[in-house]
This record gives C-alpha cells, sequence and structure tokens, in this order.
C-alpha cells in the first residue's frame, strides 16, 4: 500500500465517524517556542493549552513533520530521518480511552477491502502505563488482546506532557512485530527493533506542575474535561505494509535513492559508506523541498539554516559518492513528482522550489571554493608551525562559517598529510548545542506568562473587531493588566495591558503595523494605546499607559484611533499588494512572498528570487504600479471558504495560518490575496508608489522598500532638488547629468592613478640608497627601515624584492621594511637563499615584528607580509627584528 493510499485512508476512516478534517499546517510553527512543526498535534496546542476553543470536538489530520536534533546522526542508521508524517485523531471533551481504543483497533484490522490496514491482530502488543488499569481492562475485555501481549512501562516511555505545565496524561502504544529476523522475542518492554512502536495513543486527563525531564514532575490534579491526541507514524505503517526493512525502503524515500543511483552509478547495498550516503540524500532532499515548499528559505539563522545544512549535506554526499555537476534538480523532481500525491501545492509550485533550490546549490558550490582557500591557509599555517593536526576550531570556523561539512574538511586535511582535531570540533558543536536548547527551554517559560490572558479570554471571549468599517466605538474594559499582572484598577502614570469587548485598532498581524490612539472613559480618564498585539489568538491587547484618571475592569470606553496614522498605513498595505503582483507579473510565480512590513507612508516586501532584479525591470514594475493606480480600482474584500479562494486564484502567503473561513482583498482585476489587514477603498487614493530599489537579505529572497503617497511625494520633491543642483553644478541638462558625471569620475579615476604612479616611483627610488646603507650583522647584509606613510603593500613587496635584488655576491640578506597604510602597521620581509641557510626565515621574522604590531602575518620562507593595529609599535618592531637577526646570524 503506497504511501498515498495510507493519508486517504487515515482521513476517509475518520472523516466517516465525525471527525473534522484538519489540512496540514505549514511546517513553519506558529509557535514562538518552535523553530519547526516537530509533532502531529502543535497545530492543536492552543485548543489543549486552553488558549482558544476547538472548532470541532472531534479532528483528524495528517500532519507534516521535521525534527532536527541531531543531523549528523541521520543516514548513520535506519531508525534516523528529519522529516515525517503524524497521523493523528483528536477528541476535545468527546471520547476517550474506549473510543480512541475501539477506533485504533478497528482502522489496523479491519480488511484492505472494508477500507482498514489489515494488520494481523496477533501481531499487536500492547504497552499502557503502570498504573492505567482503566486502558488495561479495555485492551483486555472490549478489544480483547491477551493479558501476555499487554506490558505495563514506567512514566519514561508512557506518560506524555509538553514539557511545560499544562495538560498530561498516561499513553497506551501500539506496537507490530516484525518477527524473529529482528531480534528476540518477549515484547516491546525487550525488544523496540522487533516490535516497532505505530501508533501512540495519549489520554489527556491530568493537569502537571513544573519540573524538568520527563519524569520530575508533580500531577497537579484533574483537568475539566478529557482529551485524546494520538499519532501513528506514517513512514512506519509504510514500512510494515510494504514489506520492507525499514523506512528508506519505503515508496516516498526509495525513489531518491534510485534517482541517486542513476546520477552517481553507485548501488544502495553495495556498501556501508555509500548506503550511508545514500540514506542522507534521500532524507535530507525530501526534507528540503517540503521546507521550501512551505517557504523556507536558506540562511544563517533559525529555520533558513536548517535548511540550508540539510542540502548542503545532501549535496556533499553526492559528491563523495562521485557525482561532479549539478545535481539538485533531478532529485527536487523526483521528490515533487512522489510527495505530489499527497501534497499537490508541490507541484504546482515546482518552479520556486527548484528556483531556491538551485539557487542554494550554486551558493554552496561557491562556498566550497571558497572554503577550500580558507583550508589550504590553514593547512599551510599548521604545517609551518611543524603541526599534524588541523585544529578544532578552524574545523568549526569552516563548518559554522562556510557550511563546510567536517567529513568534507577531513577527507580534505588528510589529502595534505594533516589529521584533524575531531574532539576540539565536537566540542565546540556541542556547545553550540547546548546554547540552542537553553534558548529553547528559556522560550517555553513564555507559556506561563500567557495564564493572565487566556484568564481573559476564558471569561470574556474573542475580541470583536470593528476596524473595518469604524475608526472609532463604544466598548467595555474586560480585562486589565499592570506589569503583567491582572489588576482591577489603575492609576494616572501606570503603564497597562487593557482588553476591550470591541476594539477598531487593529493588532499586529500579516505584516501590518498596529494602530495608535486613545482610550476614554465616562469618568474621563484617558489610555494613550501605543501598540495592539494578541499574545493569545483572538484576544486583542491594548498596551499603553493611563494619562489621565483612573481605569478599572467594567467601565465603559470609547476607543478611538489615529485616523491619519491607520489611512497611512492602509496606502502602504494596498501598494503592497499591487508590488506582489506587479512582480509575479514580471518575474514569474516564483517572486512569492516571503515576508513584508507595512507602516505609514511607506513598506517594505520581501520575495523570492534567486538573482537581482535589473534595474530596468524594477522601473517596468514601479510604472505598472502607478499605472494602477490612474485606473482608480476599486478595492473591496469579501469573506469566503479557503477552497473557494483558491478556485478564484487568491494567493496566500507561505507560513501564514490560515482557518477555513477567509478573508479575500481583490484590487480591480489586477490583485486578489488572503489578507486580514486594513487597505483603501480605492486604488487612487494611494496617490503615488516610489520604489527606491531592492537588496538581498538572504540566499534566494530579495527585498523592495518603498513608499507611498505624501512621503513619496516628498522623497521625490528632494531628488528634484538634488538634480537642480547638480545641473548648477556641471551646467548641463537633466538628461545629460549620467554622461557629464560619468567623464568627471572618469577623469579623477585617471588623475589618481597617475598620482599613485608617481609615488610608486618615487619609493622605488629609494632602493638604491637602501641597499646601499645595509648593516653588516654577523656577516649577514640587514635592511630595515621604514619608507612613506600610504605606501601600499603591491609598492611595498616590490621596493623589499628590489632591495634584496640589488645586494650583490653570495652573502647572506634580510630586507624588513614598514610603512603604515590606511592607518594600520604594514611590513614585508624578505631574505635570500643564504640567508634561509644560516636559519633566518621570512616568516619567522615577519611573525616576530607582526607581534610587537599587535597583528599577525604569515608567507612563505624568502617573503612573508604582515600587520597590525599599532603604528606607534613600528619602532619596537624594528628593533625586534634586529635582536632576531643579531640571535640567529
Amino acid at each position: 500500500m503506497e504511501s498515498a493510499e495510507i493519508r486517504r485512508r487515515w482521513l476517509s476512516f475518520f472523516e466517516e465517524r465525525g471527525h473534522a478534517v484538519v489540512p496540514s499546517a505549514s511546517l513553519i510553527a506558529d509557535d514562538p517556542t518552535l523553530l519547526l512543526v516537530n509533532a502531529g498535534m502543535v497545530p492543536f496546542k492552543p485548543y489543549f493549552l486552553g488558549e482558544t476553543k476547538p472548532p470541532a470536538p472531534r479532528a483528524t489530520s495528517v500532519q507534516k513533520c521535521v525534527r532536527t536534533p541531531d543531523i549528523e546522526e541521520v543516514g548513520k542508521t535506519t531508525r534516523h530521518g528529519t522529516f515525517f508524517q503524524m497521523c493523528g485523531n483528536f477528541s476535545f471533551g468527546d471520547y476517550f480511552k474506549e473510543g480512541a481504543i475501539q477506533y485504533a483497533w478497528e482502522l489496523l484490522t479491519s480488511p484492505v477491502a472494508d477500507g482498514g490496514f489489515g494488520l494481523e491482530p496477533e501481531k499487536l502488543w500492547i504497552t499502557v502505563y503502570l498504573d492505567d488499569d482503566e486502558a488495561e481492562q479495555i485492551w483486555r475485555e472490549k478489544i480483547g488482546v491477551p493479558a501476555e501481549r499487554i506490558q505495563r512501562l514506567g512514566k519514561k516511555d508512557n506518560f506524555w506532557s509538553m514539557g511545560v505545565p499544562g495538560p498530561c496524561g498516561p499513553c497506551s502504544e501500539i506496537n507490530y512485530d516484525r518477527g524473529p529476523d529482528f531480534g528476540v522475542e518477549g515484547g516491546p518492554a525487550v525488544n523496540d527493533e522487533r516490535y516497532v512502536e505505530i501508533w501512540n495513543l495519549v489520554f489527556m486527563q491530568y493537569e502537571r506542575g513544573a519540573g524538568d525531564g520527563k519524569e520530575d514532575f508533580p500531577i497537579l490534579g484533574d483537568l475539566p474535561s478529557k482529551n485524546i491526541d494520538t499519532g501513528l507514524g506514517l513512514e512506519r505503517l509504510a514500512m510494515i505494509l510494504q514489506g520492507v526493512q525499514n523506512m528508506y525502503e519505503t515508496d516516498t524515500l526509495r525513489v531518491v535513492m534510485d534517482k541517486a543511483t542513476e546520477l552517481t552509478g553507485v548501488q544502495y547495498g553495495a556498501a556501508q559508506g555509500t548506503d550511508v550516503s545514500m540514506r542522507v540524500v534521500a532524507d535530507h532532499i525530501r526534507t528540503s523541498v517540503m521546507l521550501i515548499g512551505d517557504g523556507v528559505t536558506p540562511g544563517n539563522e533559525g529555520r533558513g539554516y536548517v535548511l540550508r545544512r540539510i542540502m548542503r549535506r545532501a549535496i556533499r554526499n553526492m559528491r563523495l559518492m562521485g557525482a561532479t555537476g549539478p545535481v539538485v534538480q533531478d532529485l527536487v523532481d523526483v521528490v515533487i513528482n512522489t510527495m505530489g500525491r499527497q501534497y499537490p501545492e508541490l507541484v504546482t509550485d515546482r518552479k520556486r522550489i527548484q528556483t531556491v533550490a538551485l539557487a542554494e546549490e550554486a551558493a554552496f558550490l561557491k562556498a566550497v571554493k571558497g572554503g577550500t582557500n580558507i583550508l589550504d591557509t590553514a593547512v599551510t599555517e599548521t604545517k609551518a608551525a611543524g603541526g599534524t593536526v588541523l585544529s578544532g576550531d578552524k574545523a568549526f570556523l569552516l563548518h559554522d562559517t562556510w557550511g563546510f561539512p567536517i567529513d568534507l574538511t577531513l577527507e580534505m586535511a588528510a589529502e595534505q598529510g594533516l589529521a584533524v582535531d575531531e574532539p576540539g570540533f565536537r566540542r565546540l558543536m556541542q556547545e553550540q548545542r547546548d546554547r540552542a536548547k537553553a534558548d529553547a527551554k528559556a522560550k517555553k517559560t513564555g507559556h506561563a506568562d500567557m495564564s493572565a490572558y487566556r484568564e481573559i479570554a476564558d471569561g470574556s471571549g474573542a475580541t470583536e473587531f470593528t476596524g473595518y468599517a469604524t475608526t472609532q466605538g463604544e466598548s467595555t474594559i474586560v480585562g486589565l493588566l499592570v506589569n503583567g499582572v491582572s489588576a482591577p484598577a489603575a492609576s494616572e502614570g501606570d503603564e497597562v495591558e487593557v482588553v476591550l469587548d470591541r476594539t477598531p485598532f487593529y493588532a499586529e498581524g500579516g505584516g501590518q503595523l498596529a494602530d495608535q490612539g486613545r482610550i476614554k472613559l465616562d469618568s474621563g480618564a484617558v489610555i494613550v494605546v501605543r501598540d495592539v498585539q494578541q499574545p493569545v489568538p483572538g484576544v486583542s491587547v491594548h498596551k499603553g499607559s493611563v494619562q489621565v484618571g483612573e481605569v478599572t475592569v467594567g467601565a465603559s470606553a470609547y476607543a478611538a484611533i489615529d485616523i491619519n496614522r491607520r489611512r497611512a498605513i492602509a496606502r502602504a498595505h494596498s501598494a503592497t499588494h499591487l508590488t506582489h503582483q506587479a512582480l509575479r507579473d514580471a518575474l514569474g510565480p516564483t517572486a512569492a512572498q516571503a515576508g513584508s512590513e507595512n507602516s505609514p507612508g511607506r513598506f517594505r516586501f520581501d520575495f523570492g528570487s534567486p538573482n537581482a532584479v535589473p534595474g530596468t525591470v524594477l522601473t517596468d514594475v514601479e510604472q505598472k504600479i502607478n499605472d494602477v493606480l490612474s485606473r482608480e480600482l476599486d478595492v473591496t474584500a469579501e469573506i469566503m471558504s479557503i477552497d473557494e479562494a483558491k478556485k478564484q486564484g487568491a494567493i496566500a502567503e507561505f507560513g501564514e495560518k490560515y482557518g477555513e473561513r477567509v478573508r479575500v482583498v481583490t484590487i480591480g482585476d489586477f490583485s486578489k490575496e488572503l489578507c486580514g489587514g486594513t487597505h483603501v477603498g480605492n486604488t487612487a487614493q494611494l496617490g503615488l508608489v516610489k520604489l527606491l530599489g531592492e537588496s538581498s537579505i538572504g540566499s534566494g529572497v530579495r527585498r523592495v522598500e518603498a513608499l507611498v503617497g505624501v512621503d513619496a511625494y516628498n522623497f521625490l520633491a528632494k531628488e528634484h532638488t538634488v538634480v537642480a543642483q547638480l545641473q548648477e553644478l556641471v551646467k548641463g541638462r537633466p538628461e545629460e547629468l549620467p554622461e557629464k558625471i560619468a567623464s568627471m569620475l572618469g577623469k579623477l579615476k585617471d588623475a589618481e592613478k597617475e598620482i599613485e604612479k608617481f609615488r610608486a616611483e618615487k619609493v622605488l627610488q629609494a632602493a638604491a640608497g637602501l641597499a646601499a646603507n645595509a648593516q653588516d650583522i654577523h656577516g649577514v647584509a640587514l635592511v630595515v627601515g621604514t619608507v612613506p606613510d600610504g605606501t601600499g603593500a603591491d609598492d611595498l613587496r616590490k621596493l623589499v624584492l628590489d632591495v634584496r635584488g640589488r645586494i650583490q655576491g653570495d652573502r647572506p640578506v634580510v630586507v624588513a621594511l614598514f610603512t603604515v597604510a590606511n592607518d594600520r602597521p604594514l611590513t614585508v620581509i624578505a631574505t635570500n637563499e643564504a640567508a634561509r641557510e644560516r636559519g633566518l626565515k621570512a616568516g619567522d621574522l615577519v611573525r616576530t615584528a607582526a607581534k610587537t604590531l599587535g597583528g599577525g602575518g604569515g608567507g612563505k620562507p624568502d617573503v612573508a607580509q604582515g600587520g597590525g593595529q599599532n603604528p606607534g609599535a613600528i619602532p619596537e618592531a624594528i628593533s625586534a627584528v634586529e635582536r632576531l637577526v643579531v640571535e640567529t646570524a
């Protein structure tokens, strides 16, 4: 049974039994404590935490998940992987243990012809929590599982919580016996390789307190309502139903390894080393496609760094197997063709996914070339110092800065006869992981801070937003926080967070900044609102200060936003939509939105593009936007189902979370997007849009910044003033300015070249005098001194070599000259063969001088260069060189 069919059967089974089918959420977690969705229940977390009410009492999903705790381990075994799909069914105060157990058994053991998975009941083993007699009794008496196939395990294995105070409960796991070929008998308590866990049923019935680890926390009591959260690993079930040894041999991964074989000629199963590489490629390429499909782009931070790292590991392992040219497009196409049966959006977005992936491949190959130069330098320095081991910090630098996998450093260092300090490298890697874990743990405590907001939400419900239709209106204060703590009242000067039952204030979201304004109470009290956020879904929190009087919970209020600010932001937001569509028209669908910020009178818009946008294209885009403004198109908003919005061609932003009902903003016949923000009523209200330029903000992501309305007019007015001033200076018309200024710059550049040539000639003229005044140190001709400040490194090197060549005869020669360039000391030292035979090497001399100057240097034994931070130390550096020559000669 193929993976796509497993997914279809799962959703159909539970939909027929009254569960709402919830599409997989984006891998980009809508959760500040997570980089990526790493479990099937993550999208349902707000319901289990009580932050918001579930849309239905029963739900089911097949959720995309990515876990990357030990990326380096992927491929070494057949059990580690980064991407997986978690099939789940959920009950929010509806059915509990008996219902969950019966559903699981029915789906697993029903014949394939009847819509089930057809597993043999006698091969299924059950584990329950130590004291969960209720679950054990249901399995034994209601389902008929023999007592000898039911095992009790402790808190570590069969008790679940989120790792923070909140819901928790015992688990019951269903395990499949793969037979004696996979190990000894005795059940999952003895052998989890033979008895593979396929389905975990979590019975959320308790509330836990604070504590560390999986076992060290108190149970505070029962939850008000009991919930069910189950998870079945699709890949594990596919492994069993397809009769293969491990997940890498299932249909969605095997095809990737087959393509890798086609590209490299290496067969899976031929050797342990290449098998590891095959598994790395299969897992990492699939994960990369799924991440890019959900809007992640390669970068140096957060989820972008995760994507970059796994892509580069995949490309590196293809090269280890013999691939010499680009390979990513072929591998990506295989994944899209396979996973596209389950996620059609991959096929729709094929071009964009390919563009991002190919750009990262090109960037990595370029990084390999640059990193190779750094590695060569490190190898040379290590050998020059007599070392045989490349330091761990150098290996870590290559890995962290250049994206060099450690195995690449090991291989290339070995080719040059060096080992690598792997323990030192691993230590630095572990320190980095520890810092990341500490950050993640610190973030988790944020749930405790949400309790006050959740209490308000439970008591008064969601805030009604009236701001689409009005900018002011009556409301009631239903919640008040002073210094983060709920309070019945607040006085003049207090910093407060206010929750209203209804509000015209827009809470920051979707790239749009929050409204500002005032809330006035009947008592005369006034609150100045500076920001509005939604820490809990649906609850708008107005942050500001009490300017006058006393504020109390339950008081009637009149909320009014800053209308001018709102209008300026609305113009920017509408302009963002126009810019998005114009860029897609010019560059294709790959120019998908990757982020935005709409502020008063200006906006920035991030979009996918592997290359810089030519200036001519940007000019055309700007012209098209302003043409639309002149057409005076109406801007309308409509609420509809997500499916209807897609049918109408509405564009959705990657990574945004949408419900079943969405708001679609349409600008005439030009643009249609899913959007919850505020907009103008007609494009004529924008006045003018001026694109200031575009730049790169990461691999495959560009940013356009622009001005709107009066801000755009003011910018152009200033530019006009500058142009008028330039006209006066160069005595030309506006259209002549580029040519005239280019001519002036050309003449200036030529003059600078002449000055530099004169300076170099003057410096070289000093060679004869320097050679004639060489000191004699125990038979060594030593020339040491300074040359005029401003002498460049190339000219200094030429001078040093010229002086060395002018000293005739076979006696040893050392030339060491110093200068100051760009406010920093610089030295070049050269020796002849006779001096080197006496032990006087340029590299040693430069290191001595550079150390005195507060810097470093290096080079070959015959000529070397160094520098530092302290120009005032040059006399001391000269003395140091002289002493070393005396001691060595």
